[in-house]
């Protein structure tokens, strides 16, 4: 609030940056505190914005974010969007002018508690290459996926269509780590593990030319589709150097009691699950955050003295 948000607005952020470290993904938690200061600093964001609703159809819906952030419009979108999945079977939550930093699980994984399945997209400025490419054209663009599973956890699939999510690249460039082969590459467009260079390079898809189609894919959701700018533009439409600008989230969500031919559709999922969890090495996606709340719970969180100083002077 010291940086200008509003008491709404503030306390949906801490919501999300809490969900994000209690789950272990600390590239979606507190390390991204500075960012939201400085866009709210810098007068990019609109820390006081109240989301409205537009009802378009039945069944699809308009989220107004004008200019704010995320964690508050998704609040407030969620219930139109549960009311009209479960009234039509599948209903659509088109967000514009919002500013989002976080993952996409959270979203996700409260329609999934509410016994729907949901999709969900975002974009970001220029960061990845394209197949064939040696500079920055998509975003990372994250796409989520959440199944219910009555009164167990929600199975999510949470992933950036780029190798390694961006956070996870500043955070090893940070620390000193190099990455993974494939992650990205250099100014000149050759392979490396450094991360500093791929962060002046470029990141790479994952899965070469089929994950940069997946980033096609999602730019063309959240861009063309919803009127809002996709990568490319972004970066001519005022994004911040962690690649956040205004833009478009899409949502999808279905209740399977509705669209399925059968009356058992949780339970045969779950049989699904079972067979997937029987062959040997397998898990199942989003695990390790459900097994990392626990030791959260006893343990706490641990953050770097450098991001803890920048919070002690963010408080300040």
């Amino acid at each position: 609030m010291n940086c200008g948000a509003d008491n709404a607005n503030a306390t949906e952020i801490a919501n999300q940056l809490r969900m994000a470290e209690h789950a272990g993904a600390h590239a979606h938690g507190l390390f991204r505190l500075p960012w939201y200061a400085g866009m709210l600093q810098s007068g990019k964001a609109n820390g006081s914005a109240e989301p409205t609703i537009e009802q378009l159809t039945s069944s699809a819906i308009r989220l107004h974010g004008h200019n704010g952030f995320a964690p508050l419009a998704l609040k407030v979108g969620r219930a139109p969007l549960i009311e009209a999945a479960r009234a039509q079977g599948i209903a659509v939550l088109a967000m514009t002018r919002v500013m989002h930093i976080g993952a996409l699980w959270p979203e996700t994984s409260a329609l999934a508690e509410a016994g729907l399945a949901a999709i969900a997209m975002t974009s970001a400025k220029p960061m990845v290459a394209p197949a064939g490419g040696k500079k920055p054209f998509f975003g990372t663009n994250p796409l989520a996926f959440a199944w219910p599973r009555g009164d167990k956890p929600p199975m999510i699939i949470d992933m950036a269509t780029a190798a390694m999510a961006r956070g996870e690249i500043q955070i090893a460039a940070r620390d000193g780590h190099t990455v993974p082969d494939g992650a990205g590459i250099d100014p000149d467009g050759n392979p490396t593990n450094d991360p500093n260079e791929i962060l002046k390079g470029a990141q790479l898809a994952f899965g070469g030319a089929k994950g940069a189609l997946m980033a096609l894919w999602v730019d063309m959701m959240v861009g063309p589709l919803l009127g809002e700018p996709y990568s490319k533009e972004q970066s001519r439409t005022g994004a911040t150097d962690d690649g956040v600008a205004a833009g478009g989230e899409i949502i999808i969500a279905m209740d399977p009691a509705r669209l399925s031919a059968r009356d058992d559709a949780i339970a045969h999922g779950e049989e699904l699950i079972k067979e997937l969890l029987a062959e040997e090495g397998t898990r199942l996606p989003g695990a390790r955050r459900i097994e990392a709340r626990p030791h959260t719970e006893q343990n706490g969180v641990e953050i770097p003295a450098s991001l803890h100083r920048t919070i002690i002077e963010l408080c300040g």
